[in-house]
């Protein structure tokens, strides 16, 4: 039976520096965002660094952005409007209230780049568009997108991506299969549909309860030398109908070399135990942690409703006293 047990700390990552030189760049960049982030605020802290009369350099600038971008901290970007007098334009900046939904805001960015000589991109436009689909504003959106189709610029990959985003988040179920049935038309379509854009496909399927046609794109990946992750694989288990399709997928995952994460051991726990197979529940529960992958507490919960459903009393509390002992 299950006992408690500690977990395998984390290595530290090794981290590789091209020489001295580099190592005290990539020291004194981490310094200078820690300290934006803890302070919530990024002018006064890059003009802290500089004369006060000095003018911010644009490597300066753009770097400090690029790293906010990274760790996707749009508030801060987004927050520090003054940031764009010294980026040069306002693109990190109409992109991170893409980010956000706010598409007031970015509506008056992209108003204000106009009137500073910055025509529209694909960059601006897809922020906006995004902008308006987070906002919930799907019609506004997609006119967007339309826009971009007859008038321009070319939609990019990411533009595709975030529009069947979109469209699915709203039910648009039939203009997201369109628009992936015009990128699928390898004569027409400069564009391939890559693996984000199947994933979002089989999302779209999996809330329209189609599970043959998400396994069909499942299978079309592979026709198309499209990679499949243990992300493609997790989607197709989350909503299998069986605990023997669940175990199947997870086996062909295996087989394909790839390595589950403690997503794909929840799905199959969750399986064995919904079919009252608490033996098998147990055993994927042991095998995930001899392979080193921390259960979150939606495992543990899984793996209790798993006992509850079978009335197995006491072996539910054990996994209680594991999961109070590992937090």
């Amino acid at each position: 039976m299950l006992r408690p047990r500690k977990f395998m700390q984390k290595r530290k990552k090794l981290e590789v520096f091209k020489d001295a030189a580099d190592e005290a760049d990539q020291k004194s960049w981490r310094k200078l965002i820690q300290e934006i982030v803890d302070t919530a605020t990024a002018v006064p802290v890059l003009r802290s660094r500089m004369g006060s009369n000095e003018f911010l350099p644009k490597d300066l600038v753009l770097g400090t952005l690029v790293r906010l971008k990274q760790l996707k901290n749009w508030y801060l970007i987004s927050e520090d409007t003054t940031m764009v007098e010294f980026q040069y334009d306002g693109f990190c900046e109409l992109i991170a209230y893409g980010k956000k939904g706010d598409f007031v805001k970015a509506e008056k960015t992209l108003s204000y780049m106009n009137k500073e000589g910055f025509p529209p991109n694909v960059v601006s436009y897809t922020a906006l568009m995004e902008a308006y689909g987070i906002g919930g504003q799907y019609n506004k959106a997609e006119a967007v997108f339309r826009r971009m189709q007859t008038s321009g610029p070319e939609p990019s990959a990411i533009t595709y991506q975030i529009i069947l985003k979109i469209f699915v988040e709203a039910n648009k179920f039939k203009e997201a299969e369109e628009i992936f049935q015009s990128l699928m038309n390898d004569k027409k379509s400069p564009l391939k549909p890559d693996q984000k854009m199947f994933h979002m496909m089989i999302y779209m399927h999996k809330k329209a309860r189609s599970y043959e046609k998400a396994y069909k794109l499942f299978c079309l990946m592979k026709e198309r030398g499209v990679h499949r992750s243990t992300v493609t694989f997790n989607s197709l288990m989350s909503f299998a109908n069986d605990y023997k399709e669940v175990s199947r997928i997870y086996d062909q995952m295996q087989r394909a070399g790839l390595r589950p994460d403690v997503v794909s051991y929840a799905l199959l726990i969750h399986a064995y135990g919904k079919a009252r197979r608490e033996d098998e529940a147990l055993a994927v529960f042991e095998e995930m942690l001899d392979a080193g992958v921390r259960p979150t507490r939606k495992t543990y919960n899984i793996l209790l409703d798993a006992f509850a459903i079978s009335g197995l009393v006491e072996q539910a509390r054990t996994v209680f006293m594991c999961m109070r002992r590992d937090r």
